[in-house]
This record gives structure tokens, C-alpha cells and sequence, in this order.
């Protein structure tokens, strides 16, 4: 585990895509191309994809589209070197606080079977199984489980997130 400064979850920039890139290179087997990433941030008005910085290194990101009343994350990850270090609980929070700002009722994603730590963190902050989708990662064919969390706006999700965010602010 590698030491970091304070992180801030800003944003995604045009100028931010190389540096994203590399995270994208280092935590997945078919990462997106430089194009894509310029599409979402230039092109998909219901796109809204965020950076973590520490100093001025990237070491993480994520990205969700609105569809309808639904916040969809498309793409979550964190360097290797900086992970359980609760940069990612820190860009989930923010990317409920987008979903909501946004107008979704509810969060989903897809997740690898095989990933038992994003599993556990999505758990964590309420999101429930709902599904499989069957040789969903090209890469291999693993499938992948459906997530999803209650409404967003419901009181018992607005206190877990509360009570996270402070558990989480004690620590940092």
C-alpha cells in the first residue's frame, strides 16, 4: 500500500483522459480507448464522470449515465497501489450525491462474479443483487451480477449514507 496525499473527488477533465487511461490500463483487461472517454465527456449529455486526485496524480475514477430515472455506473476503478485506502468508498459517495442531483431514483451496476471486493463495498453502501448477466465480460466471458439499491431518496438510504460519509470523514 502506498502512502497518499489528501484525495479530492473533482469532476473529469478532457486534460485528465491520459492519466485515466492509465488507472483504466492497470485495473482492467480490455480497457476503454482514449476516443471513448472523450465521447462521454464531450458528447453523452447524461453522462457524468468523476476523477480522484491525490496531488496531481490520478489515481482513480468512475463514471455513471442517467437513464431515465436510473443512474447507471459504467465504469468504476482505482490504481492497484492506492486501493483499500477508501478512495473508492469516496467516489461512491460522490457518485450518489450525482445520481441524486441528477434526478435518479436508483443506483445499478454490473459487477465481475469474481470481484469480491467491489462486491463488498457496493453491499456496504446497499446495493443487492437482482441478477446475472450471462458471459457478460469479453475478456474472458465471466458473467456479471446486476446490482441495485433501493431509492436513492428514501430516508433509510439518505442515513446509511449519512452515517457512512461521517464513519468515513473520521477516518481521512
Amino acid at each position: 500500500m502506498v502512502s497518499v496525499a489528501p484525495v479530492l473527488i473533482d469532476d473529469m477533465t478532457l486534460d485528465d483522459i491520459p492519466a485515466v487511461q492509465d488507472v483504466e490500463r492497470a485495473s482492467f483487461p480490455v480497457p476503454w480507448p482514449a476516443n471513448a472517454f472523450r465521447h462521454e465527456l464531450t458528447q453523452n449529455r447524461n453522462a457524468h464522470y468523476i476523477a480522484a486526485r491525490s496531488g496531481d496524480a490520478i489515481v482513480g475514477y468512475a463514471g455513471l449515465w442517467l437513464m431515465v430515472d436510473e443512474a447507471h455506473i459504467t465504469t468504476f476503478a482505482v490504481l492497484p497501489e492506492h486501493r483499500r485506502q477508501r478512495i473508492g468508498e469516496r467516489m461512491l459517495q460522490r457518485l450518489f450525491d450525482i445520481a441524486e442531483e441528477m434526478g435518479a431514483e436508483w443506483l445499478t451496476l454490473e459487477v465481475r462474479v469474481s470481484n469480491l471486493p467491489a462486491q463488498r463495498l457496493y453491499e456496504k453502501y446497499g446495493f443487492r443483487r437482482a441478477g446475472v448477466r450471462r458471459r457478460y465480460y469479453s475478456d474472458n466471458n465471466e458473467d456479471a451480477l446486476i446490482m441495485w439499491t433501493d431509492r436513492i431518496k428514501d430516508r433509510a438510504v439518505r442515513e446509511r449514507l449519512a452515517q457512512l460519509k461521517r464513519a468515513l470523514d473520521e477516518t481521512t
